[in-house]
């Protein structure tokens, strides 16, 4: 398969700091420590940055945008590039919307083609057993259920990929996008998954690369 992206992918200016998927459920958002060089000084030097701060970053580094898209996928389909931290939904005539997402971290992170098996409007989200029991080991106790709504994890909406426990959604922390920090799931700012929702049809194919 040959997939080549129409526009070279952005990094985001100014690493944020990593934090897990769950941090939102612990606790209040905290400020995040960001270092940058001074060429004045020659050195690092450390500052703090809101997670509002941050959200406003990704969004003007990761707007939603049309782009020509060269692939051997109909259009229709998705195309997950972890690597760059985008999503691609193709159109037809070699075009797709692109979208910024977030991704798994190390030890987290997967590819391969599943499809599209069902769609929810603010989804619940149930914690897997693995994952509770290694946020306790962290101290971080989740719930074994949250109802959807603004404060959970998987933001607006949800695509259920395969049988799987992967899932493409939304995020309330906008800071995560752009970087590798989930489960595995592929996160989107909620506008951004509202609108690809809208698109998407259920048995369309996703490809994670």
């Amino acid at each position: 398969m040959r997939i080549f992206a129409g526009m070279a992918g952005i990094a985001l200016a100014g690493a944020l700091a990593g934090m897990l998927a769950v941090a939102s459920m612990a606790g209040a958002a905290q400020a995040q420590t960001e270092r940058y060089y001074d060429p004045v000084t020659r050195s690092w030097q450390t500052y703090r940055i809101t997670p509002e701060a941050a959200g406003k970053i990704v969004r003007e580094k990761y707007k939603r945008t049309e782009v020509r898209y060269r692939t051997d996928r109909k259009p229709g389909s998705i195309v997950v590039d972890t690597g760059d931290r985008y999503l691609y939904y193709v159109l037809p005539g070699g075009r797709a919307v692109r979208y910024g997402i977030g991704v798994g971290r190390e030890g987290f992170s997967w590819a391969g083609t599943e499809k599209v098996t069902r769609k929810a409007k603010w989804p619940g989200w149930t914690p897997p057993k693995e994952m509770i029991i290694r946020e306790r080991k962290n101290g971080r106790n989740l719930p074994s259920y949250m109802p959807g709504g603004p404060k959970n994890p998987m933001g607006a909406r949800a695509l259920y990929l395969g049988h799987t426990e992967y899932r493409i959604h939304g995020t309330n922390e906008d800071w995560s996008i752009g970087r590798a920090v989930s489960s595995g799931c592929i996160r989107m700012l909620n506008e951004d998954v509202e609108d690809l929702y809208n698109r998407v049809t259920i048995g369309a194919q996703v490809t994670v690369l």
